[in-house]
């Protein structure tokens, strides 16, 4: 080798002898090396000298000895840990400090696992399962119901109403007649099959009928207008002798007076009021 190959490359000491770095296939006297390229420790402050193992993570530097928990100042060396706000943590103090809780186990979820979010919980994906047959919900459609999960075939065998008229489950809103549920588009007039969810309807025989359908197959016509008495909204109406009339259509059949609470005469098929009877 010649003179300039065995002397440092900064101060031109001879490195004869003497511990020495290569940086770039440029020899260094150990001294000139640490002042010039050594990276200074996060923790210490002092630099990472050639001979001391330098620990990088993202782009910052700790000696061996120095990089540790900064909580519990565990070492970190080839352990998992993780970065909050610029400080190392081990994974046990991350957890205690920042990881989330299981909704169903209350236990913290650590870094690394697989975290399912639901409603603004967090769980473990072994304990995110259907409460009866115990299967992983995952990305599956699920019901939940008293703060337990199920994926829908359990949820619909177990909890879900039935339409009486179709024998198929009613998975949101619905309707109740007599006690049953039933489908909004199964509820239906008996007659014209018209959806009667949110209409006014007549039950008979326990079947509904909307008020046309009612009116023209069960109703009793008006013996004056002829027109069907339904009786809806507690409309009046009179009876007498096997025969009906509306409250407004009760008159007399000669000057017109009602006859509502008053007494009448009749002839053949007339009622009359006292003055027109006996005229």
């Amino acid at each position: 080798m010649t003179s300039n190959q065995t002397d440092c490359h900064y101060c031109l000491q001879s490195l004869r002898g003497r511990k020495y770095a290569l940086r770039e296939e440029n020899a260094y006297c150990v001294t000139c090396y640490d002042s010039l390229f050594a990276n200074p420790c996060e923790e210490c402050k002092q630099p990472i000298e050639c001979d001391s193992k330098d620990l990088a993570y993202k782009g910052r530097h700790w000696h061996e000895r120095c990089f540790k928990c900064s909580k519990c100042s565990r070492s970190l060396v080839e352990k998992p840990f993780a970065a909050k706000d610029e400080l190392l943590l081990c994974t046990e103090c991350y957890s205690d400090e920042y990881s989330s809780k299981c909704f169903h186990c209350q236990k913290t979820i650590m870094p690394g696992s697989r975290k399912m979010e639901f409603k603004g919980s967090s769980w473990h994906e072994s304990c995110f399962v259907c409460q009866y047959c115990r299967q992983p919900l995952g990305t599956k459609p699920l019901i939940t119901k008293d703060n337990e999960n199920y994926c829908v075939p359990c949820f619909e065998k177990h909890f879900a109403h039935h339409c009486y008229s179709c024998k198929k489950v009613i998975t949101s809103g619905g309707v109740t007649y007599h006690d049953q549920p039933w489908h909004k588009e199964c509820f239906v007039c008996a007659g014209c099959k018209t959806q009667l969810s949110g209409q006014k309807f007549i039950s008979k025989d326990e079947y509904p009928y909307c008020v046309d359908c009612f009116s023209k197959l069960y109703a009793k016509k008006c013996a004056s207008c002829k027109k069907p008495i339904t009786a809806l909204g507690g409309a009046k109406f009179i009876s007498f002798e096997e025969r009906q009339w509306h409250g407004e259509c009760f008159n007399c059949a000669k000057c017109s007076v009602s006859l509502v609470g008053q007494g009448f005469l009749t002839r053949q098929d007339d009622v009359l009021c006292h003055e027109c009877g006996c005229a």
